[in-house]
């Protein structure tokens, strides 16, 4: 039994073994570390209050919004362009994508320190620029050794690297804020903890540092910029669209508003940790499928989205029902007023997560262009919506901005794929559907009788997969499969 899980979580055999392989180590480091990482955000924000927390965020969201290019598209294209290299080819890759992340991050941290406080709008912000400049830069070196060892289908020293900076930002955090419960404070563990995180991902790598400056190629770095370039547009858009709600709220509302925000935020960020885990599993080989097996391509996404489809729905149906609880629950009575917001973005959240397997499958077959089509769409509309909403209706605007930007793109997305590689999936996710409404109506009775949020989430999801079973939906024993190591492929 041993020697089984040691293959099936070390080796690479089948298609099918190797994203349940890559999706298991990704969801122990996004799953396990952010999990571990959202207690001291949530204590923090506790400690600090609505305001406190709403500095701290605004001047993470800050710093965020002045390196726009700490990733032009370079992890990207190393991640795709590294799984289908040989170990030579992978390393001068790594080396030229190595010098120019390099160069990106120092004229990233410049901009931070100099040019960002010229545009902090809340008091004590300025002084924490500096510590999440700091944060931006350790996270950004992780996170491209992360992308070597994507192309390398190494997971678990992704998922070591960022367990190593979770829990060291957690444990900081706690003695930092013990010490001294202010929004510095908090961002100095931060910064420390993050930086934990890039040192041990250093040392896991560092074979691939050997000979880096005789590696690496002038003629990569024009083919990783052309490569890139969609990737750099796309990351400002996709920047417009993550950041502009805090900051506008900020502009427009006060800290305590930003505060809530960013908690409502943070919460829906660990739900979409789900598709991201599995877009960074099946990018390597949606890579591979897409240039030499298209009906292979096709009968995985089809496969994929209904996972996606399978997860999604009920979560999304029982986050509008039970927002306020879930916002009272994780962060107390003072940010129960973010529960309108959390419940529009739970709307979005089924048709969201199946997009953002389209877009990688869109990056598989080499369209980065219509990714920055899809990203202006977005970015544009949400600008615009946050200005004409957020002053009327607050927070609630910016999520309805939010979810009209969400709507635009993955109608967008969907169409590009579609001619792409004609995929079919609504026939697949009926009994999906019927299952997730039945859940709804007795979450929906469950929490109107008054029973506590943890034991009707618990009931509920017994509701919903007892239905799926009764149902025969056929995801369920594909699962199965899997995780009983069967070698049958895709």
């Amino acid at each position: 039994m041993f020697s089984r899980i040691k293959s099936f979580l070390l080796e690479n055999k089948t298609t099918k073994q190797t994203v349940a392989k890559n999706t298991i180590w990704l969801s122990i480091s996004n799953f396990g570390g952010r999990i571990i990482k959202a207690s001291i955000v949530i204590y923090g924000a506790r400690v600090l209050g609505t305001a406190g927390y709403g500095v701290f965020s605004y001047a993470t969201t800050l710093a965020g919004f002045f390196t726009l290019f700490v990733d032009p598209g370079i992890n990207a294209v190393l991640v795709r362009e590294g799984a289908k290299a040989t170990p030579e080819e992978r390393h001068s890759l790594f080396s030229t994508t190595l010098i120019m992340k390099a160069v990106i991050i120092a004229v990233s941290v410049i901009a931070v320190i100099v040019i960002a406080p010229l545009f902090s709008t809340l008091p004590g912000a300025k002084a924490l620029l500096p510590f999440a400049a700091l944060i931006i830069v350790f996270d950004s070196i992780r996170e491209f050794l992360s992308s070597l060892f994507r192309a390398e289908e190494k997971m678990q020293w992704d998922a070591t690297s960022f367990l190593a900076a979770s829990i060291g930002i957690v444990t900081l955090g706690f003695i930092f804020l013990r010490l001294s419960a202010t929004p510095l404070s908090f961002s100095k563990a931060y910064a420390l903890g993050t930086a934990i995180g890039a040192f041990v991902a250093i040392w896991l790598s560092r074979k691939s540092f050997h000979k880096i400056f005789s590696e690496s190629s002038g003629k990569q770095v024009g083919f990783i910029l052309k490569t890139a370039w969609p990737f750099a547009i796309t990351g400002v858009l996709g920047t417009l669209f993550t950041t502009t709600d805090i900051l506008i709220i900020s502009w427009m509302k006060t800290a305590s508003d930003v505060g809530i925000y960013s908690a409502v935020i943070r919460i829906v960020q660990l739900l979409y940790l789900i598709p991201m885990v599995i877009q960074m599993s099946i990018l390597p080989i949606f890579a591979r499928f897409a240039k030499h097996d298209p009906e292979k391509f096709r009968a995985t996404l089809e496969q994929i989205i209904s996972f996606i489809f399978l997860i999604s729905i009920p979560l999304s149906l029982g986050g509008i029902i039970l927002g306020k609880e879930i916002m009272s629950l994780v962060f107390g009575p003072a940010y129960i007023a973010g529960w309108v917001a959390f419940s529009i973005f739970m709307i979005g959240l089924s048709f969201d997560y199946a997009g953002s397997i389209i877009s990688t499958s869109i990056f598989a077959y080499d369209h980065q262009k219509s990714l920055i089509i899809s990203s202006a769409i977005g970015g544009t509309a949400n600008v615009l919506l946050d200005l004409l909403l957020i002053p009327h209706w607050g927070m609630e605007g910016s999520a309805i901005a939010t979810l009209v930007s969400q709507i635009l793109i993955n109608v967008y997305l969907w169409s590009v794929m579609k001619k792409l590689n004609n995929f079919h999936i609504l026939g697949k996710v009926k009994k999906i559907a019927t299952a997730s409404i039945i859940m709804a109506i007795s979450t929906a009775l469950f929490y109107i009788i008054g029973i506590n949020i943890i034991i009707n989430i618990a009931i509920s999801g017994i509701v919903y997969f007892s239905i799926l079973f009764l149902l025969k939906e056929s995801l369920l024993g594909e699962v199965k499969r899997i995780m009983g190591f069967k070698t049958t492929t895709v």
